[in-house]
């Protein structure tokens, strides 16, 4: 480890450097023949024993020197610096006895076994040898030393021990020229080791380019002075379909796009268009791109800016995938992802386009269309299905869809039909029949047959006079009147609905107004016990007398309230009311408070409902609260959540006009009630239907194992209330047979009464038992 310190360089530069000392054997030989064969002279000149033994020793170098040099020059590159140093000490050691013997002739030569020949030729064929140090060791820092010490100090010592001042003098002199050798070595190994580092860093440049070039996800071909290419990449050779790169050389922008012409990708003027384009980029020095569309269906996107040195830049790459994936966003964006037709957005767009052009005086059309009682389709069937009934409308709109006549869908079940041109108002009647015509019919979904039928709403309008949004409007207003007036038809807008809106608009702020100012009013209706007779109960209903147009039907302004978003208020104004008007009244008499589906889409219901009893000092028993099946079929887990809240806080929960939904008997034993108001259509006929007092029955006899209790509402005659009492046996009633609801004070006066019906009841009981 502390030798591999000591080495400067790096181990990808040694190793070269290693390599070379075994690279040239061929002049080590021819050197070595000199050598030996002017020993061999020396020796046949002198007859001296000692030469005899130099010519020997230079033998015995010449030939485990030049094995070694063998044995590495064929042998694959070192692996590691260990490696790499072990083969340099095997060099030193074979070059150390050469240059020992070279020595070794010189001091024998000079002083030992004197000869003036000898002399000449030891010191020439040594210093010949040691301009070589340099040039054939510079790999090895440590050779170069060995040679230099083992081949000049022994002539220096020779001269030296010749003892006179001139040779003395000579001897010294040899200093110099060993540091001249050294230095020269020296410099050699850095100038070498300089380039191979140079070369190491373009080659790594090289490679790394070659790499980032042949790696882009982006074809790209540069072009030298004279328009050709001179670097191109592998993903230009695939996007051109050829095998390599180096195909794409010397090729001009004019040759690379035929290549598309030939293969009929391109047309000739497509293929003009784009080399003009990207001609013009690079002669202007500004980038361009050019979207390039292949007879395949594939897209391709060129590129061309001015780059460095003349050479201009072009890239280019499939984008294909990226067309594609725009195309369907531009879809989506416009058309409705269901049935193809375009959306609103996009439909209000070529409405206005073409209201925008042609002639300003003609008449044009535009109808909405609504599917009737569509909601019921998705509660009972779900709304897969209820998608595939709305799919099948589409597809028998779009097949009257063309020029002239534009079809969309808004959203949910509605959709609108633009007539670009209509002669006169029994023009725009018998296209719209004719629509409804088409409509007509049941459809098959999922093995379901569903019959089509629907409503709608049109106006007819002269271009100049009206805008989009306007005749939406008016349409709107005519299908409302349309639904109105019996769903299954359309009516054409006619002026008295603008009024009837605008009356609308202003009932709509005066209710809002009367809601923040607490305007409104609560009345009760009482619920009796049927076996006593007395009110066991009332439910909380809420009043609103205009000051102007008098009382408000709550079939009107609740429906107005829900669309406006503020029944909650209602809803909290009632229960705080009836709660506390309910504590003043006797401990037997409890309150009911319907809440609506929109309370029940948030837990503030639980605090309205707490606030309540405590603001009002009501005990949780004696408040009901009523919950319609519409609350539980918007979200049947929060609201199952939300009710066994209201239970653990103590309130009693009742299912409201149980019977007119179309899954409520699930409801029965999944939710935590503790009573069914059966809704008065149950008991509209049950004095002349048996069918319907056995429903009744049924219904009772399957409620009370479930330990619940059951009121039987919209009760209006004795005769009804008789049968109620004797057959059906619920536990109570309500309805306008015990008069019409009354204030808190009535309910509180009225409490401890019992009705007169009750002495007819038990006669009628006891006649029956008898």
């Amino acid at each position: 480890m502390n030798l591999r310190k000591k080495n400067e360089i790096p181990v990808d530069v040694y190793i070269p450097f290693v390599e070379t000392l075994f690279r040239d054997g061929l002049t080590l030989s021819i050197g070595f023949f000199a050598q030996t064969l002017l020993v061999v002279l020396v020796y046949w000149k002198t007859r001296d024993p000692a030469y005899l033994a130099v010519t020997v020793g230079f033998l015995t170098v010449a030939f485990l020197r030049l094995r070694n040099i063998r044995k590495y020059r064929n042998a694959p590159s070192p692996r590691s610096w260990e490696e790499a140093r072990r083969r340099e000490n095997d060099y030193i050691l074979y070059g150390s006895m050469h240059g020992f013997m070279l020595g070794t002739f010189c001091l024998v030569g000079i002083y030992l076994a004197y000869d003036g020949f000898a002399e000449i030729a030891a010191v020439c064929v040594t210093l010949a040898s040691a301009t070589s140090i340099a040039g054939r060791n510079y790999g090895s820092p440590r050779m170069v030393m060995i040679f230099i010490m083992t081949m000049t100090w022994p002539i220096s010592l020779g001269f030296i021990l010749r003892g006179d001042p001139y040779h003395f003098i000579l001897g010294l002199l040899s200093a110099p020229f060993l540091f001249a050798i050294k230095r020269f070595a020296d410099l050699v190994r850095e100038v070498l080791f300089a380039a191979l580092s140079e070369e190491k860093k373009a080659n790594r440049l090289a490679q790394r380019f070659n790499r980032a070039l042949n790696t882009m996800s982006h074809g790209l071909v540069m072009l030298g002075p004279d328009g050709r290419v001179a670097v191109a990449n592998a993903e230009a050779a695939h996007l051109m379909s050829l095998k390599s790169a180096d195909a794409l050389l010397g090729r001009s922008i004019h040759g690379l796009l035929m290549r598309g012409v030939a293969g009929g990708m391109l047309a000739p003027k497509d293929c003009r268009y784009i080399e003009a384009q990207l001609t013009r980029a690079l002669r202007e020095g500004r980038d361009r791109k050019v979207l390039v569309s292949l007879a395949n269906g594939q897209h391709y996107e060129f590129s061309a800016r001015e780059g460095s040195q003349e050479l201009g830049v072009i890239t280019f790459e499939d984008v294909t995938a990226r067309v594609e994936a725009e195309d369907k966003i531009r879809f989506m964006a416009r058309y409705d992802s269901l049935t193809g037709l375009p959306n609103r957005a996009y439909f209000h767009e070529q409405v206005g386009e073409a209201m925008a052009s042609g002639d300003r005086d003609r008449l044009c059309g535009l109808a909405v269309l609504d599917l009737d009682d569509f909601k019921s389709v998705n509660d009972t069937l779900g709304h897969p299905i209820g998608d595939g009934l709305i799919y099948a409308v589409a597809e028998r709109l779009a097949a009257i869809a063309g020029p002239g006549l534009t079809v969309s869908r808004f959203g949910g079940d509605e959709f609108m039909i633009f007539f670009d041109r209509i002669e006169d108002e029994s023009h725009l009647a018998s296209q719209l029949d004719a629509i409804f015509a088409a409509l007509q019919g049941e459809v098959d979904v999922a093995g379901h047959g569903l019959r089509i039928q629907a409503s709608g709403g049109a106006v007819l309008s002269r271009v100049r006079d009206t805008d989009v949004d306007a005749m939406i409007v008016k349409a709107d207003l005519a299908l409302y009147k349309a639904k109105e007036l019996g769903k299954n038809g359309w009516r054409l807008f006619e002026a008295a609905m603008d009024a009837a809106f605008r009356n609308r608009q202003l009932m709509k702020a005066d209710l809002r107004s009367a809601v923040e100012g607490k305007a409104l009013r609560v009345v009760y209706q009482p619920i009796v016990a049927m076996n006593t007779m007395r009110i066991a109960s009332c439910e909380a209903l809420c009043r609103w007398d205009h000051p102007d147009l008098g009382p408000i039907s709550p079939g009107v302004f609740i429906p107005l309230a829900e669309e406006m978003g503020i029944i909650s208020e209602i809803s909290t104004f009632v229960l705080q009311a009836a709660c506390t008007e309910c504590a003043k009244w006797p401990d037997h008499t409890s309150v009911s408070v319907n809440l609506s589906a929109k309370d029940f889409r948030n837990r503030d219901v639980i605090q309205k409902v707490r606030e309540a009893l405590a603001s009002s000092g009501l005990a949780a028993g004696r408040l009901e609260i009523e919950v319609t099946e519409t609350a539980l079929l918007d979200d049947k887990s929060l609201t199952r959540q939300y009710i066994e809240e209201l239970k653990q806080i103590g309130v009693r929960i009742a299912l409201d006009d149980f019977g007119t939904g179309y899954s409520s008997l699930s409801y029965l034993h999944k939710l935590p009630l503790d009573k069914i108001k059966i809704d008065r259509s149950f008991l509209m006929d049950v004095t002349q239907s048996k069918r319907s007092l056995e429903l009744l029955k049924g219904i009772v006899n399957l409620s009370r194992p479930l330990g619940l209790s059951v009121t039987v509402e919209g009760v209006e005659t004795f005769e009804q209330l008789k049968i109620l009492a004797l057959e059906v046996k619920p536990d109570l009633v309500q309805g306008f047979l015990f008069g019409s609801a009354l204030s808190a004070s009535g309910i509180e006066t009225m409490s401890s009464t019992v009705w007169p019906f009750a002495k007819e009841i038990k006669s009628a009981r006891r006649a029956a038992r008898g």
